[in-house]
């Protein structure tokens, strides 16, 4: 019994180091790409899309809440375990097309206009290399944060999904990915969670984390809007 109240905390701890290990390499990975020339798996839709720069603060203050969602709402160690094994083999699969199926964003070569929406678009471009699109990695962590807190919360995790399904709108109106991207990133995140977050019982989670779970997305709501405040500090700041 002692041996495997030890062993429990490294069951998650191994997966958890791992995937902070792995998120460097997101960086190294065009070098390493199969091929010369990136792929663009444009379709027809993607050129029905316009660059539109406000999207930058759906995909920027989306994405925040809804990866920083877990952190409070998920509290029982099996079903963190859980969740971090469903991100480890996102990332992993992720990684695994960046390197057979190169691509790059279908950005524009000068973004123009003044304001800060605008300069919101210019600091996520400076921010994030063009490269490793398919499969989208912001649409896969997103909709497994949303649905590893529907396991938890129903009324958190429908709105979490809905953030993570404007999360992918914002992928393809800032021009950060394509079409294709969104729909990988949504499968990706369905296979993870049908794997390692579906059959973690509902009725494992404590009704007090459960009456929680809305105060606590309140919280996460509090924390990006201050960032989102720090944002524009530097914004203001910067002009």
């Amino acid at each position: 019994m002692v041996a495997a109240s030890l062993s429990r905390p490294y069951r998650m701890t191994i997966p958890m180091v791992i995937l902070v290990l792995l998120v460097p390499l997101y960086l190294f990975i065009p070098d390493l790409a199969v091929g010369d020339a990136p792929h663009v798996p444009e379709l027809a839709l993607d050129r029905l899309v316009p660059l539109q720069p406000a999207w930058a603060l759906v995909y920027g203050s989306l994405y925040l809440f809804v990866i920083l969602l877990p952190v409070f709402v998920v509290r029982q160690e099996e079903q963190i375990r859980r969740t971090v094994l469903a991100y480890l083999s996102v990332w992993l699969a992720a990684y695994v097309c960046f390197l057979l199926y190169p691509t790059v964003a279908p950005r524009p070569e000068a973004v123009d206009g003044e304001g800060f929406m605008v300069w919101g678009l210019r600091f996520l471009y400076d921010a994030d290399p063009p490269y490793n699109c398919f499969p989208s990695l912001h649409v896969a962590h997103s909709f497994v944060s949303a649905l590893a807190c529907w396991r938890v919360h129903r009324g958190v995790g429908i709105a979490a999904t809905l953030c993570a399904a404007l999360i992918g709108l914002s992928t393809l109106f800032t021009k950060q990915h394509y079409v294709l991207d969104v729909v990988a990133g949504v499968v990706m995140a369905g296979i993870a969670y049908a794997v390692f977050l579906r059959r973690y019982p509902r009725d494992a989670v404590p009704e007090l984390d459960r009456r929680a779970a809305p105060l606590l997305a309140l919280l996460t709501v509090g924390i990006v809007g201050l960032g989102f405040a720090c944002y524009w500090v530097v914004y203001r700041l910067a002009s």
